[in-house]
């Protein structure tokens, strides 16, 4: 049995990754920006000289730090829901690889917490391998909050940012995207298993230039762990949302989860629900610089066979009834 003060730093842990999530950025723009009118104004001053010095550092490596992916707070995070790393398949480090996440999820807390921190033994389960999770570009903009970001590794997901990474001269590196991006946190409702696929093969694009392996990977729970408000795909509420996709980046969602101190009032920390991310077998990809549509086609296909397969070899195992199946859009 844990301890309540043990539960209480499990919750904690969950809710400053959603607090970072959605407020860290704004909150250091702001930050920032108001410094320059007090007295401080040279922190200010030295940071944006220092941001415009280091503007490109995001698209070439960023900066890894092993220190922060250690921290304990990730632990607590971790045993909150929890959350694990199933491996089915050796991936061996004289190769990269580029996985391919699903769902997206709210926030994909499955994917950050067992990509961008040590919580869950990454290295030892992969050793060799140097793990990328690649988000959207457009939050390596916003100062310190890039720092932040870059530290637990993750990377624009942009073709100069993931073709810097896949071009070292050391093997072993593995970049993890979320396919569906802020399209598929639409369909992130509990009991959901909707990607969104069909169209998107530009990470199998990146993986023909470079030969690099496909590898599937699905987080079972990661729908789970909030309720959502679902609007038709014909109402002017889910135009807005795509209209708004379209210009910001990033879908606003309507999403809800418990309060900081009672499971049973409303609030912004996620149910505790098991999220189990399973990694699956590599598919290797010869290298093509200029691939065909014909070869990426099969490429993707294969990818969606996989994956699929994936989920359906796996999904009695984490509590998805034996009648569900994958849906693709």
């Amino acid at each position: 049995m844990k301890t309540q003060q043990k539960q209480l730093l499990e919750v904690i842990g969950a809710y400053q990754y959603v607090l970072t999530f959605l407020f860290m950025g704004l909150f250091c723009t702001l930050l920032v920006f108001l410094l320059l009118f007090t007295r401080l104004w040279s922190f200010s001053f030295l940071y944006l000289v220092w941001l415009y010095l280091d503007w490109n550092t995001p698209i070439q490596g960023g900066r890894h730090s092993r220190w922060m992916r250690k921290w304990t707070v990730w632990k607590h995070q971790r045993d909150y829901f929890p959350i694990k790393l199933l491996k089915t398949a050796e991936l061996p480090a004289d190769r990269n690889y580029v996985l391919g996440a699903h769902p997206h999820g709210i926030m994909a807390t499955g994917i950050f917490c067992n990509f961008s921190t040590d919580c869950n033994a990454f290295f030892q389960l992969f050793p060799g391998l140097k793990p990328w999770v690649a988000t959207l570009a457009g939050v390596f903009y916003l100062p310190i909050y890039r720092e932040y970001l870059m530290f637990n590794g993750l990377c624009p997901v942009s073709r100069q940012s993931l073709d810097f990474i896949l071009s070292q001269a050391q093997l072993g590196q593995a970049v993890t995207i979320l396919i569906g991006g802020a399209q598929e946190s639409l369909y992130a409702a509990p009991g959901e298993h909707r990607l969104a696929l069909r169209t998107r093969k530009g990470f199998v694009r990146l993986a023909l230039r470079h030969g690099a392996s496909l590898v599937p990977v699905y987080s079972f729970g990661e729908n789970d762990i909030y309720r959502t408000k679902s609007f038709d795909q014909n109402s002017w509420q889910y135009r807005c949302q795509v209209a708004f996709k379209r210009l910001m980046g990033f879908s606003p969602c309507i999403f809800w989860g418990r309060s900081l101190f009672s499971a049973e009032s409303w609030g912004l920390v996620p149910f505790a629900q098991p999220i189990t991310t399973v990694v699956g077998r590599p598919i290797h990809v010869p290298q093509s610089l200029t691939p065909t549509e014909d070869h990426v086609d099969h490429y993707h296909q294969l990818y969606m066979k996989a994956l699929e397969q994936l989920f359906e070899d796996h999904k009695e195992a984490h509590g998805v009834p034996a009648s569900t199946h994958l849906t693709f859009y």
